[in-house]
């Protein structure tokens, strides 16, 4: 009998079923938290049945990933550039959210998936079409590792936010210990980073709006080099 990835190996137990624990495990927690070992009591086998019949984390990690990146879906070609990358990337954020940990796993290891190469091919040639030329590479990387760095800072910080009250206490608290501080400053203690300490639906809006001014900043700069060498925005 052929060996497919579909081929039961224990009892019923197939790859993708231990692909699915994967993922469900990355979503309670992180791609990067959880070991071979948790995933095998979460099924309910030894450790050496995956590593046999499926692979260590290096390939699980991938097929995980694989699973959330091919559900994205690319914008209407015919948008101008601006439009594209704005819809393409603030779709990925709830995506990647979804599954934490596989925005930093983008950053690591790069566009080495296939669900990613439709992706990767037709914001080159977005890019191209607007007069980036020799710069299109530099400004698909820009654009996608600000999106992708973004999340992955607030991916790290919701593995904490079970100490977000005491976090935003002592912030509080040490915020009012600097009587030199500006209002400026003593403002972005209690407006910015106040919603992040506190977790929970606050931290996931300010999270939210953190990353699409982040995108809109990208994308506004890389409009403003086109400016300046006199090439089209559109």
């Amino acid at each position: 009998m052929s060996d497919t990835v579909t081929a039961p190996f224990h009892v019923g137990l197939t790859p993708e079923r231990v692909v699915d624990a994967a993922v469900e495990l990355t979503r309670e927690s992180h791609l990067m938290s959880w070991s071979i070992r948790d995933l095998a009591g979460r099924l309910g086998i030894a450790p050496s049945v995956i590593y046999h019949h499926v692979g260590g984390k290096d390939l699980l990690c991938r097929r995980v990933v694989e699973r959330a990146l091919v559900r994205i879906e690319l914008p209407d070609p015919a948008l101008p550039w601006q439009e594209w990358y704005r819809t393409l990337l603030y779709s990925i954020q709830p995506l990647a959210t979804e599954f934490p940990g596989v925005a930093k796993w983008m950053l690591m290891h790069g566009p080495t998936i296939p669900p990613v190469l439709p992706v990767i091919e037709a914001g080159m040639e977005i890019l191209r079409r607007a007069g980036f030329g020799e710069r299109t590479h530099l400004a698909y990387a820009l654009l996608l590792n600000n999106a992708m760095l973004t999340i992955s800072m607030g991916d790290d910080r919701r593995q904490h936010e079970g100490d977000g009250p005491r976090d935003h206490a002592t912030m509080m608290v040490e915020f009012a210990q600097l009587p030199t501080a500006s209002d400026d400053v003593r403002a972005m203690g209690s407006e910015f980073l106040r919603p992040f300490a506190e977790g929970g639906d606050t931290a996931a809006q300010m999270r939210t709006a953190y990353y699409r001014f982040t995108v809109d900043t990208t994308i506004a700069g890389l409009a403003a080099t086109l400016d300046l060498t006199g090439d089209p925005t559109t």
